[in-house]
């Protein structure tokens, strides 16, 4: 079960009714009356989702960390987006165990270190999918096994080449965003300071 940001609301909402009005493989749709915590009787559509697992797999080298970003068509978006690895988390799975199998699967690489670095919601307004990025180190390149309808482009970026990707709009999606800033910022802050 993936772990949920902690809910900092003293007062909760209380949900009036519930009832499922779509049930796909991603994912299911409830439809909410519910009393939230200021007293507001509202409808929402929620979108729910086993939650993900990403991987921000780190390649350590003399001249710096280099990021191993995937790209693939999105057709939500319409477009090839430049990505960290990831996927869903399957029932009964454990987080940490998807973003491992989710590594191997798109892009053949294992890690030897990982560490959960965030937790976050990717769109909270509709969508209860939490996102789990890991940090992946000691990274060995193996033989990928992609879903059939994966097909999936790897690229090995510097992290100034990455930041720069999304500085400039290059890198659009959101949970690839957050691990390529959270690795610069960690970095930057751990760097003695002049």
């Amino acid at each position: 079960m993936p772990k949920v940001p902690k809910k900092t609301n003293a007062k909760k909402a209380r949900v009036l009714s519930c009832r499922e009005v779509y049930h796909g493989p991603a994912f299911r749709v409830t439809e909410e009356h519910v009393l939230e915590p200021s007293g507001v009787r509202t409808r929402r559509d929620i979108v729910r989702h086993s939650g993900s697992a990403v991987i921000l797999a780190v390649e350590d080298s003399r001249s710096g960390p280099r990021i191993l970003l995937e790209r693939q068509y999105r057709h939500a978006a319409r477009q090839l987006l430049w990505e960290l690895p990831a996927g869903r988390i399957d029932a009964g799975e454990n987080d940490l165990i998807a973003a491992k199998r989710e590594l191997l699967e798109e892009t053949g690489y294992t890690a030897s270190r990982w560490r959960r670095i965030l937790c976050f919601y990717a769109s909270p307004g509709f969508l209860a999918e939490t996102m789990n990025l890991f940090l992946a180190r000691g990274l060995r390149r193996g033989q990928a096994r992609p879903e059939p309808d994966e097909v999936i482009r790897l690229r090995m970026v510097s992290l100034s080449a990455a930041v720069r990707m999304v500085m400039r709009g290059t890198i659009k999606d959101a949970k690839t965003i957050s691990g390529i800033l959270w690795l610069n910022q960690s970095l930057a802050s751990s760097k003695p300071q002049r």
